[in-house]
């Protein structure tokens, strides 16, 4: 945990959110299978083989056959990993509940060997994006005011910034959009909670909410976004982030000044002077 983030109020109900973890259902768990497909993709790529890995889940049972001699642990403040002791880490679809992602992957980074490989999915920024503006919209014409509904989620183009405050080396970001159809917005709202997704925000409203509010969403979901079926897209952004830890085996930048070629030369095209003013 980063010495800044102690003094933060929580964004996020650790409680509440390990509630509806406990409530998920085997076959709502698509998101969790895709992001598991998605790094074994990125890891066959990857010319090495990797001998001490270990996998930040909270939903380790998705990883169990993933390789014997892999270290499973949970998705805590605190990760229950010893410092430079494997060569790759996972983290899986949980950054996007951590009240400290940088200190997350601050301790990911420290459990690596050097040279070591972090591998981390989450849900990004245009994640329900849908039913985020469709409940805002309900729920101000319905009771006159908003209440936080569906968490704030990092935009790719932040994330490399976290892995490099966070000290890795070669970082990359990158997006799988993926968009699911619905026959309703009670549709959508079940299998969410069925995939242990449902709203775990510390401020979040703490008492039932009006079916009036959700019928009102549902209307102008389906007036703004559904498709020519008349079913209801909603939007599911999965982001891959990979990172290494230092070692100086890796490629590094050169030093500013130090090109022995002019770029025009490289690029064989004729240099022309600024116009003076």
């Amino acid at each position: 945990m980063s010495e800044t983030s102690q003094n933060q109020p929580n964004l996020f109900d650790r409680r509440a959110l390990d509630a509806h973890r406990a409530r998920t259902k085997p076959d709502a768990m698509f998101l969790h299978h895709l992001a598991r497909d998605e790094i074994e993709d990125r890891l066959s790529m990857v010319n090495r083989t990797f001998t001490a890995p270990a996998i930040v889940s909270g939903f380790g049972e998705i990883w169990e056959n993933f390789a014997k001699n892999a270290t499973i642990v949970a998705d805590e403040e605190v990760l229950d990993l010893k410092p430079a002791s494997h060569d790759l880490v996972i983290h899986n679809m949980a950054l996007h509940w951590a009240n400290d992602p940088v200190g997350q992957l601050i301790q990911c980074r420290r459990a690596l060997k050097e040279d070591g490989l972090l591998l981390v999915t989450l849900l990004g920024g245009r994640t329900l994006h849908e039913l985020r503006a469709v409940l805002a919209e309900a729920e101000t014409r319905v009771l006159g005011g908003l209440s936080p509904r569906i968490a704030p989620m990092a935009e790719v183009r932040d994330l490399g910034g976290l892995l490099q405050r966070a000290g890795f080396a070669l970082p990359v970001a990158d997006v799988v959009p993926l968009t699911a159809e619905y026959r309703d917005i009670w549709h959508l709202g079940r299998d969410l909670r069925d995939m242990g997704e449902g709203n775990a925000l510390t401020a979040r409203l703490k008492r039932p909410t009006p079916r009036t509010v959700f019928a009102e969403a549902d209307r102008l979901y389906r007036a703004h976004f559904a498709n020519d079926a008349d079913r209801l897209p909603a939007t599911f952004e999965l982001i891959c982030l990979t990172g290494w830890s230092p070692s100086d085996s890796q490629q590094q930048p050169l030093r500013p000044g130090s090109a022995k070629m002019r770029l025009a030369e490289a690029l064989k095209v004729p240099e022309k002077p600024l116009p003076k003013d």
